[in-house]
């Protein structure tokens, strides 16, 4: 160690350290993880030496006097600030704020002192940068540190070093385990911007930079507070910090006293509940205050330097391989490598306990582990300390003095294990043996880093050695026991102080005289047993008179209150007992006294519980198992009843004793000095403690006494005395203490082993920043106990008792917090419709509170997982009990809970998940839930704050409670109804989301379908586009589709984010979804644009081909029309009648002369083999040179011609020796099965391209290898080899290609120009004849215009439009409108055939068999009705009327030619009709008709055209319907409902997820593995397992994906990370697949190529009807 005599070197520390050992830069480096590990690392060196050589730390003891921390403090208190702070500050203030967010000691701390004489210390120093110097002296208590205030209700970063520590307590208190992260954004923004300011290159600046961020050390922040807070913040600290899994102080220094505390008290709140190896096997624990459970401890400290990191190295001996948890603070934490000010020194605690399973636990005995911050040659001290309470100590070293006088000057009790790093530099090896040798170590006493051993190993064989220590010493002391050890060695002990051992003593002078509970509450606390309990009977029926029976009601009602008289007589009597004089006389005691006692109190009484009550609990739980013995439980109950002893009872018995003196006349002296006992309790209330208002053993409220306090509690605040309540209902033990003691810091008088019951209220302060909005001064939380809890459950009045307690909390609370814990649905019902009449009957009485359901899965040593159910359920099941309740009330005009209150299920519910996030007793508390219940607080306050109504006063409260009590009483609770309501939110959005993903499908098939007409008609007479160029059509419909695409992906988002802002009680269940729908939306986005721009460029590609031909066609017409008109003036020249053979004949020498002089191009067909095989070689080019071999060994002309069939080479070779012939069986069949649904799915693709009719397009063969890869990706259960993908794509591009070729083929003929000129000649010569006879064409050439041009294109409307229709009806049925329902229909459908070929081809041929299902679904519900025939109908009559609107505009152009009249007409239809050129061109040839004549008959011939598709359509039968359309449904339905196509890879069950793009699949109903065709190895017989029970059990399986290895179950993830498989929900979910195997056991056995499974018994009973039911049950179908 390097001892500097000047603090200035802080600054300097740079020099003086590289000049001793090695450049700062260096070591720098080291610490973020660029240099060797032979320099200084560990948090506990090279942050300390930073700290410890700047401060002048001594190398000895503090009580040794050497080196003075005031001489060097001066510079620390200023020069680090001088180099960050300032520059920090400022830099950081935000754009727009002013700098006075900077506290005035942040500026003061780097101005230079003027005229000051005191030169600050260090802790004053940081304790000022901190903000915490007031409360050194005056210690922060536990209701400042509890009050709510702005910066715990909001997420305000930490903006300078004053806010950590409120930052910190404000985390901790939520017990958040971020809250040691604590940074203030000024040192973050600071870095980054000096970081970004210089663009050029300064390494030095750089380094300077990085360092200069004023960052304080969390432990620091810890060590601050834990000096300057008083006991009880210490105890809540501590115990938080442990509940957090975070270290605690044992030894707190204090540097400037150079003195240490040991923290007993701080500890003596920590209960924790363990299971040892002895307790294993009966599950039973131990619960215990860990300051008395005596344990080994084991410390670790460090001397000298140390390269290896000990707190990290501690950390990963803590942790088991599941979990890592930053029990301590070490460097690599954030802030955890800033130099340490004040922390140096300290001595942390934390404890090991293990959970009884071996696989898990760490230490297989509970263990204490301490760690010394520091030194030990400056802390001799406390290395003393813990050398003297440990079991073993572990000195971490580099390099030992050989001397070591520090370590063999002890005198030994603890053993001793040296720890180091063989790796350092300064690592000797002859120091450690003189060493060793003095200390009489043997080799298991040394451990050794070596070069060889990474960090998993040295654990390990440090984690061995601790093992050892702790399974065989003998040396175990309780935190309690070290006292005296630490007043040996002069270390003060924070339990010592006068107040403390004062309350101790009059605690322990009470509760030692507890030895038989019951005798002693019978003895000590008379008032509160069978008198006050008579007395509460007698008040009752003074309101019910239930047996009066026939004698007259006012001689009964006198009777009674002579009763309750003698009663509070027989009360008087007794004298005050001594423990009630004794508790009396401390709570009077003044100040800080009478809450430690209070403490005490507790602590004992829960001590006494834990042991009395353990015994009574056993009895319980054997007498249980016997349910004969009802009697006796019932007798058991009571006892546990009455042997749970709290301090409430003692404030019940206050009460009685204050109640019955009032009963004295005023004057009485016995009730004049008992009236000082309202204000003292007042004054606790204002102290934080709970005030019992609703006493549970007698279910009744001890009104004076209450009201009283009330009253003496406004005169103490008054008149700040403005309340808002917020009240807690729930089960007992469903978390909702935790949840409170979270959310607001509270602990009501609960334990575990007592069974506290009623209702207590407890007194938060609200701070004057929350004051305004809250428009109150005080919170009060009500918190009910005891409410239908099991030990409630045999005793007679539970139900009474619970309504009453109800009614009367929600009455008085301004915001209900109902806690539902799913475990148990009974208790949930129970508890709703209890709150349902609390609420009605609230509505009544002119109050309408709010209430939050807060649904909770808390996970504990004996606790089951929570069930979340939906919110629909709970706003059904709400809905439901407020309609039976309003019935029994005679108030039914309310029908629906909102009726009754303001509740929002949307709003109305919170989900908080597990307290644990692992398992307990090491787990800490889950981060997610502090979070949870951090967001439910500030929703609360908000609440309250929107609150219409202004919060009551005090004295307003109290008549309220008053008056309600008084109406409850009247009350006679009965309920006779139970319900089972279920709900599934998630199969809501699917439809909702179904029904948004096929509008948006829709709307853009009808946008393209538009865009496609555009493109055909380019270039004709029909279009209207000022374009000239089919790439500026092309480009500006790219455009149109970009924003049509934009639109429908918004409005999908929107409709998305409004349908999760409903207030409906169904959507918080789904909003973990929410972020899959989204995804689902973008990327359908995606994927209709690729298949829009495909479309619309095959289009655009395909008409401009056409355009060469139509100049062509259009000029043959043009000169035959010349060529007909000069042969008309021929013949009509010759002046003879010629008879229409004639004609002919010379229209044929026409012809034939013309055809030969015209020059027809030869159109010459494309080679799509060329152009596939090109696409093919361009799809698989980065797949390796193999697969260039393997294109080259086939043409791809010779592929597809025959089926596909796959061999086993490839797979066979690389699994050699590994897999048996069964294996390879199952692996060819699943292969070629896929390969089959592969082919299957393409050739649906080109049929579908060849019914087209269309020209042949490269992005054609393009989707066909997008098709191959996406499917080839989706496939888990089969290994895709080189070999089978490129003989697939081969076959598939072979078959494709020559289908394709055929289509080019076919196309080019049909196209061909002396083909249409040919097919129109017997049109040509009659219409030559037509004109030389001058005979009148007008109405002729209507009808051929609207036969030959207008029907084809208005049925080629009908059949595009028609498909989408078909799909949309389809969609809006049952079976079609969610993944799931459409799952359940097909599975039903099988059932009701119930033929073994149907469930095979299911199963074996799932996409097959549903595209079958669909299709005939489809022709069922079209067969009946006239739903095809309305659609049909409807596109017929908007054609007809867009026809009829174009004949009309064209009549008004009037331009006399019948040709520019026909052009005007096609114009307009241009967007809606294609109509077809060639008959255009043909229906023009010498077309001499009148225009007003022809446009009258036109008219007309439309209408025939109409009546006569009427007739057309109405005659055709689905099936024909069906091949005409363009859009095929049954292919539309299948992509819109087969969802991810995914199945599970055992049972091939298909995944039901909604979303397209959902991150995991799951399958509602898994199937025995035996259908999957999974047989056992060695007997082939099928396996009747299913998946979802297998996947906890501690079987293996083997398939492809395993490569042949054998695999765990429970580790299926490993193997199919994106199966979710549930366990089954019952027993009774998988009938239906169990009734199927059993029925078709050896169909499927033969199928298969196996055995029969062996069907258990129970299976063969399953019937039909019970197949049913489950499969309704698996799908939530009612």
């Amino acid at each position: 160690m390097c001892n500097t005599s000047s603090t200035e070197q802080i600054i300097l520390l740079t020099n003086a350290y590289s000049q001793e050992k090695s450049s700062w830069r260096q070591e720098y480096k080291f610490a973020m993880g660029t240099s060797s590990s032979k320099d200084i690392s560990d948090e506990d060196s090279f942050a300390e030496l930073n700290c410890e050589e700047a401060e002048d730390t001594p190398s000895t003891p503090w009580h040794d006097g050497k080196g003075d921390c005031q001489q060097t403090d001066d510079a620390s208190g200023k020069v680090p600030h001088v180099s960050s702070e300032p520059v920090s500050q400022h830099l950081d203030t935000p754009a727009g704020e002013v700098d006075s967010c900077i506290p005035t000691s942040c500026r003061e701390d780097y101005e230079e002192p003027k005229g000051q004489t005191h030169i600050k210390t260090q802790l004053e120093s940081l304790l000022e940068d901190l903000g915490l110097e007031h409360h050194f002296t005056e210690k922060l208590s536990l209701g400042t540190v509890l009050q709510i205030e702005e910066r715990t209700i909001t997420d305000e970063p930490a903006k300078c070093n004053s806010d950590l520590p409120w930052y910190f307590l404000k985390k901790l208190m939520m017990v958040n385990v971020t809250a040691r992260n604590v940074k203030c954004t000024s040192v973050c923004k600071s870095t980054c911007e000096a970081a970004s300011g210089n663009t050029e290159l300064d390494l030095d600046g750089l380094f300077d930079s990085l360092h200069s961020g004023d960052v304080i050390n969390p432990l620091d922040i810890i060590t601050a507070l834990f000096l300057c807070s008083d006991g009880f913040v210490r105890q809540e600290m501590a115990l938080k910090m442990t509940m957090c899994q975070f270290s605690v102080p044992l030894l707190l220094p204090n540097c400037d006293t150079k003195q240490c505390t040991l923290m007993l008290w701080a500890m003596r709140d920590i209960v924790k509940k363990y299971r040892p190896q002895k307790l294993l096997e009966s599950k039973g624990f131990i619960e215990d205050r860990i300051v008395v459970s005596e344990l080994p401890m084991i410390s670790f400290v460090r001397l000298g330097e140390c390269s290896l990191s000990k707190s990290e190295i501690l950390n990963q001996l803590l942790s088991n391989s599941q979990q890592y948890h930053d029990t301590f603070i070490h460097r690599n934490m954030e802030c955890g490598d800033s130099p340490r000010r004040i922390s140096n020194g300290l001595a942390e605690v934390t404890w090991y306990l293990p959970c009884g399973n071996k696989n898990m636990d760490v230490f297989s005995e509970p263990v204490a582990v301490a760690n010394l911050r520091g030194d030990i040659a400056s802390f001799e001290t406390q290395f003393s300390f813990l050398y003297q309470t440990s079991a073993a100590v572990f000195v971490f070293f580099d390099n030992l003095d050989s001397e070591c006088k520090l370590l063999i000057n002890q005198h030994h009790k603890a053993q001793i294990f040296l720890v180091g790093n063989h790796q350092s530099q300064s690592f000797s090896l002859d120091a450690l043996k003189k060493v060793a040798t003095k200390l009489g170590l043997t080799n298991t006493n040394i451990l050794l880093k070596a070069k060889h051993m990474n960090d998993a190993d040295f654990i390990k064989h440090l984690r061995k050695t601790v093992s050892n220590v702790v399974e065989n010493t003998k040396m175990k002391m309780g935190i309690e026991q070290m006292a005296d050890i630490a007043h040996e060695l002069g270390i003060l002990v924070d339990e010592d102080c006068a107040e403390c051992q004062s309350a101790k003593k009059n605690a322990d002078a009470i509760t030692a005289e507890i030895q038989d509970t019951l005798k002693y509450k019978e003895a000590q606390l008379p008032l509160q047993g069978q008198i006050w309990k008579e007395l509460t009977v007698l008040e009752k029926e003074e309101f019910h008179l239930r047996k009066v029976g026939s004698e007259n009601i006012e001689k009964y009602k006198s009777n009674l209150q002579v009763q309750k008289r003698k009663l509070r007589e027989k009360q008087n009597s007794c004298d005050m007992s001594n423990a009630m004089t004794c508790f009396i006389n401390a709570i009077s005691s003044p100040g800080i006294e009478r809450s430690y006692f209070l403490k005490w109190m507790r602590m004992n009484l829960d001590n006494l519980s834990r042991e009395k009550l353990s015994g009574l609990r056993e009895q319980y739980k054997k007498k249980c198992e016997n349910s004969e013995n009802k009697e006796e439980i019932k007798e058991i109950d009571r006892q546990l009843s009455n042997s749970s002893l709290g301090t409430e009872h003692f404030f019940r018995e206050m009460g009685q004793i204050y109640e019955a003196s009032v009963s004295l006349p005023e004057t009485d002296p016995s009730r004049q000095q008992l009236q000082h006992l309202p204000k003292l309790c007042a004054e606790l209330m204002l102290d934080g403690f709970p005030l019992e208002l609703v006493d549970g053993d007698a279910s009744n409220i001890p009104l004076r006494w209450v009201s009283d306090v009330l009253s003496q509690l406004n005169d103490l605040v008054s008149p700040k005395s403005k309340i808002l309540v917020v009240t807690v209902l729930g089960v007992q033990s469903t978390g909702k203490s935790t949840l409170l003691n979270t959310m607001f810091g509270v602990q009501f008088a609960v334990s575990s082993g007592r069974c506290t019951r009623g209702a207590f209220m407890l007194l938060i302060r609200i701070n004057e920043d929350v004051k305004k909005e809250l428009n109150c001064d005080f919170m009060v939380i009500i918190d009910t106990e005891g409410l239908k809890s099991p030990e409630l459950a045999q005793l007679d009045n539970s139900h009474e008792h619970d309504n009453e307690l109800a009614t009367l909390v929600v009455g008085l609370s301004d915001i209900t917090i109902i806690n539902i814990a799913m475990e148990n649905s009974t208790e949930m019902k129970d508890i709703l419709q209890i709150v349902v009449h609390a609420f009605l009957r609230m509505k009544e009485v002119g109050k309408k509170p709010k209430c939050q359901f807060v649904h909770q899965n808390v996970s504990d040593v004996s606790a089951h997982d929570k069930n979340l159910r939906d919110r629909k359920l709970l706003l059904q099941q709400l809905n439901e009990m407020t309609q039976a309740a309003a019935k029994m009330e005679k108030k039914e005009e309310n029908k629906s809970f909102t009726d009754v209150m303001e509740y929002s299920p949307d709003t109305g519910n919170w989900y908080i998940p597990g307290l644990w996030n692992g398992n307990p007793p090491m787990a800490p508390v889950n981060a997610g839930y502090s979070e949870a219940v951090y967001e439910l607080k500030k929703n609360i306050i908000q609440i309250l704050g929107r609150c219409e109504s202004s919060a009551n006063n005090i004295s307003e409260f109290t008549e309220w409670m008053e008056s309600l009590w008084n109406a409850v009483k009247h009350e006679n609770f009965i309920f006779s109804f139970r319900n089972s309501l279920v709900a599934d939110a998630y199969m809501r959005l699917c439809t909702e989301f179904n029904k948004w993903e096929w509008e948006f499908k829709k709307e853009m098939y009808t946008w393209v379908t538009n865009a496609e007409t555009r493109i055909s008609n380019f270039g004709t007479v029909a279009v209207k586009s000022e374009l000239s160029d089919m790439k500026e059509l092309l480009t500006l419909l790219r455009s149109e589709a970009c924003t049509e695409l934009t639109k429908w992906e918004t409005k999908i988002l929107g409709n998305l984010k409004q349908y999760f802002e409903q207030t409906e009680g169904h959507v918080y269940l789904v909003e973990r979804y929410r972020e899959e729908f989204s995804i689902s939306a973008k990327s359908l986005r995606q994927e209709m644009e690729s298949s829009v721009y495909n479309q619309l460029t095959a289009a655009a590609d395909i008409r401009q081909g056409m355009t060469k031909l139509d100049r062509i066609k259009k000029n043959h017409t043009k000169e035959l029309e010349g060529r007909v008109c000069q042969l008309i003036q021929e013949c009509r020249g010759k002046k003879v009648q010629m008879t229409d053979k004639e004609l002919d004949q010379e229209f044929d020498k026409m012809w034939k002369s013309m055809v030969n002089e015209l020059s027809f191009p030869q159109q010459k067909a494309t080679n799509v083999f060329t152009n596939v095989d090109h696409y093919l070689r361009d799809n698989l080019s980065r797949k390796g040179s193999r697969v260039c071999q393997l294109l080259s060994q086939k043409r791809l002309q010779h592929c597809g011609l025959m089926p596909f069939k796959y061999t086993v080479e490839g797979i066979c070779n690389q699994l050699k020796n590994k897999l048996s012939k069964l294996f390879i069986k199952d692996h060819v069949m699943t292969s070629q099965n896929m390969a089959d649904s592969i082919i299957d799915a393409c050739t649906q693709f080109v049929t579908e391209k060849m019914e087209r009719k269309n020209n042949y397009h490269d992005t054609y063969i393009q989707e066909i290898l997008h098709m191959i890869d996406e499917r080839l990706q989706n496939s888990q259960s089969v290994k895709i080899d080189t070999e089978f993908e490129v003989s697939l794509k081969q076959h598939i591009c072979g078959v494709a290609a020559r289908q394709f070729q055929k289509m080019h083929e076919d196309f080019i003929h049909a196209n061909d120009p002396y083909e249409c000129l040919n097919q129109n000649k017997e049109k040509f010569c009659v219409d030559f004849k037509d004109v030389f006879h001058e005979r009148d064409q007008c109405q002729k050439k209507a009808e051929e215009f609207t036969s030959r041009c207008l029907r084809p294109a208005v049925e080629d409307f009908v059949n595009r439009s028609l498909g989408p229709d078909i799909t949309g009806e389809m969609l809006t049925r049952f079976q079609f409108s969610t993944r799931m329902f459409f799952q359940y229909s097909v599975l039903l459908d099988l059932l009701s055939k119930d033929d073994f070929e149907n469930y095979k081809s299911y199963i074996c041929s799932y996409e097959d068999h549903v595209k079958k299902w669909t299709h005939k679904q489809i022709e069922e519900h079209f067969s009946k009705g006239d739903k095809v025939f309305e659609f049909e109908d409807r596109h017929v009559l908007s054609s007809i009327s867009s026809i009829n609107d174009a004949i009309n505009k064209a009549k008004t152009e009037k331009s006399g030619n019948v040709k520019t009249f026909v052009e005007d007409v096609c114009q307009e239809l241009g967007d809606k009709l294609v109509i077809s050129q060639d008959a255009l061109g043909a229906f023009m040839f010498m077309n001499n008709a009148d225009q007003e004549q022809f446009a009258h008959w036109l008219t007309e011939c439309v209408k025939d055209m109409a009546q006569a598709l009427t007739e057309k359509f109405k005659t055709e039968t689905i099936q024909m319907k069906l091949k005409n359309l363009h859009v095929k449904p049954q292919n539309k339905l299948f992509t819109q409902v087969i969802g991810c196509g995914q199945q599970c890879p055992f049972c091939k069950a298909p995944c039901d997820a909604g979303a397209s793009k959902h991150g995991e699949h799951f399958a509602e109903l898994h199937r025995p593995e035996g259908l999957g065709r999974f047989r056992w190895d060695g007997t082939e017989k099928l396996v009747i397992d299913i998946c979802s029970s297998l996947v906890n059990s501690d079987m293996r399986f083997c398939c492809d994906a395993t490569k042949g290895e054998w695999h765990p179950y429970k580790d299926y993830r490993e193997i199919f990370p994106d199966w979710i498989i549930q366990s089954d929900v019952s027993l009774e979910a998988s009938d239906y697949w169990k009734y199927v195997l059993a029925k078709f056991n050896k169909e499927f056995a033969e199928a298969y190529n196996a055995e029969p499974a062996d069907i258990p018994e129970t299976w063969k009973t399953i019937t039909h009807e019970q197949a049913e039911a489950s499969l309704k049950e698996s799908f939530n179908i009612k």
